[in-house]
C-alpha cells in the first residue's frame, strides 16, 4: 500500500508512506514512481491529511458476553475502527464478569476473529465484582489473552486492604490496576454533580470528593507496594491535584479522562435528558477547564472513551431509572479536537501522545503506539483536519444510539484506519 502526500503529525511537507507486509518500508516523495504496476499495490491520494499512530482505547464497554442488545465484540469494534482506533480494552463488567481466564480469552477470541482492531479483555480484580475476593489475576496474566490491566469499573475496590492486595499482586505479575474511584458510601442513590444544578432539579449530589479520596487513598498505596495504579474516567479538578502531588513523589500512577469530561458539563442536565447521565457525573466548567488544562500538561496521561452503550429502554425512560454511561468511540477525535486542538492546547503530536501513544505506553503494548518510522509497524489512522460531520447516533456503528452529541456539528474526521497495513475503515465504511 503507497500513501500519498500526507503531513505526519500534522507537521512538515507531505511526504508518502509505503507500507509492506504490515510494516513502513519507506517514508519519502515520487515513492509512487517506484513500485511494479505488478504488484498491485493500493496508492491512496491522502493530500490534505493528517497521519497519526492508530488510537488505543484504555477503557471501552464491548458488553459482549450478556449485553449483546447494547453492543457486540463485533459492533464495538466496528465502531473503534471507524473512530480511528487499533487497539481497545475491553472492560469485565459483562455477565458473566471477566473474572476469570475463560471468559477473557473468549473476548480475546471473538477480538481476534472480527479482525477490526485488536482487542485487548481486562479482567476484573474481585470476583464478580462483589470486592470480597480477589479474582484470578495470576491465571488471567497467563493466559493466552495476556491480560496487563484489570480492573472492576462501574464498581471501586473500596476495601483498602483488598486494594493493597491486588496492587501488591500487580506488582509482582507486572500488570495494572485501573481504579474507578468513588467511595459508594458517598454516592449511594446519588444522580448528578453534588452542585447547584443538582440542588435546583432536586437531584441527589454526586460529591467530587468521593472521588478524590479513593485517589489519594490508592496512592499511597500504590507508593507503597511499588505498583502501577490507573485511574479511570478523572473528573474532578481537585483530582487533579491529587495526581500531580503523587507523580511529583515518584507514584506510579497513571491517569485518562473521557471527551465527554473535557466537553459537557451539569448545565446540560436542565433537559432531565438521561443522555446525559454518566458516572461519574458531568460536573462544573471548572472542573472541564481543570481536566483540559491537565491533559495538556501532562497531569492527566490519556484520553479513554469510556464508551458505554445501552439499550433504547435502559436510557429512555425517567432519569433515576436510566443506566450510566455514553457512545464515545467514533466521537472522541472529533471532541479532542473540538476541546484541545481549537483552542490551542494540543497540536496534532499532542493529539498522538494522549490518543495512541500513553495510552500504548501505560500497559506495555510493543506494537501500538509506535513512532512513524521506518520499521515500525504500519499501524496508523488518516484524519481530515478540516472536515465538519454532525453527529447522529442512529448512523454510528454501534447497536446503540445514546450519543450526548446528537445533532452536534464536530471537526475532524476520520478517513482511514489501518491495521498492520491492513485497512480496517475508510470514508465511512468497515472493512472485514
Amino acid at each position: 500500500m503507497l500513501i500519498k502526500n500526507v503531513r505526519l503529525y500534522g507537521a512538515g511537507e507531505p511526504v508518502d508512506l509505503l507500507l509492506v507486509d504490515g510494516t513502513i518500508q519507506d517514508i519519502g516523495t515520487g515513492l509512487e514512481a517506484a513500485l511494479d504496476p505488478g504488484d498491485g499495490a493500493e496508492v491512496i491520494d491522502a493530500t490534505g491529511l493528517v497521519a497519526l499512530p492508530g488510537f488505543v482505547d484504555l477503557h471501552t464497554h464491548l458488553r459482549e458476553p450478556g449485553g449483546e442488545d447494547a453492543e457486540t465484540i463485533e459492533t464495538g469494534s466496528a465502531a473503534a475502527a471507524l473512530g480511528g482506533f487499533t487497539a481497545v480494552f475491553a472492560m469485565p463488567n459483562t455477565d458473566p464478569v471477566a473474572d476469570n481466564a475463560v471468559l477473557v480469552e473468549h473476548v480475546r477470541r471473538r477480538g481476534t476473529e472480527v479482525g477490526l482492531v485488536d482487542v485487548h479483555p481486562v479482567g476484573a480484580v474481585t470476583v464478580g465484582l462483589a470486592g470480597e475476593r480477589l479474582a484470578e489475576l495470576g491465571t488471567m496474566a497467563a493466559s493466552p489473552a495476556r491480560v496487563r490491566m484489570f480492573s472492576d469499573d462501574g464498581h471501586c475496590v473500596h476495601d483498602p486492604l483488598m486494594m493493597r492486595r491486588a496492587l501488591e499482586y500487580a506488582t509482582a505479575l507486572d500488570v495494572v490496576i485501573a481504579q474507578h474511584a468513588e467511595d459508594p458510601r458517598m454516592t449511594n442513590g446519588a444522580q448528578a454533580h453534588e452542585g447547584v444544578v443538582a440542588a435546583r432539579l432536586g437531584l441527589a449530589g454526586w460529591p467530587a470528593a468521593a472521588e478524590e479520596t479513593i485517589v489519594a487513598r490508592d496512592c499511597a498505596l500504590a507508593r507503597d507496594a511499588g505498583a502501577a495504579l490507573h485511574v479511570c474516567h478523572v473528573s474532578s479538578a481537585r483530582t487533579v491535584e491529587v495526581l500531580r502531588a503523587a507523580k511529583a513523589a515518584g507514584v506510579r500512577v497513571s491517569a485518562e479522562v473521557t471527551p465527554h469530561h473535557l466537553l459537557l458539563t451539569d448545565a446540560v442536565l436542565t433537559s432531565y435528558d438521561p443522555v446525559n447521565k454518566v458516572n461519574p457525573p458531568l460536573r462544573t466548567g471548572a472542573d472541564t477547564a481543570a481536566m483540559r488544562d491537565a491533559l495538556a500538561e501532562g497531569v492527566i496521561d490519556c484520553v479513554a472513551t469510556d464508551h458505554a452503550p445501552h439499550p433504547a429502554q435502559a436510557k429512555d425512560c425517567e432519569w433515576a431509572a436510566a443506566r450510566p454511561g455514553m457512545l464515545g468511540l467514533q466521537t472522541a477525535l472529533s471532541v479532542l479536537v473540538h476541546t484541545m486542538v481549537e483552542p490551542g492546547l494540543l497540536d496534532w503530536r499532542g493529539v498522538a501522545r494522549v490518543l495512541s501513544e500513553r495510552p500504548a505506553e501505560i500497559v506495555g503494548l510493543a506494537d501500538q503506539g509506535r513512532p512513524l518510522a521506518v520499521g515500525e509497524p504500519a499501524t496508523l489512522t488518516l484524519v481530515d483536519p478540516d472536515a465538519q460531520w454532525t453527529v447522529r447516533g442512529a448512523k454510528l456503528a454501534s447497536l446503540a444510539s445514546n450519543t450526548p452529541y446528537e445533532g452536534m456539528r464536530l471537526p475532524a474526521q476520520v478517513v482511514a484506519t489501518v491495521l498492520r497495513g491492513r485497512i480496517t475503515a475508510r470514508d465511512g465504511e468497515v472493512r472485514g
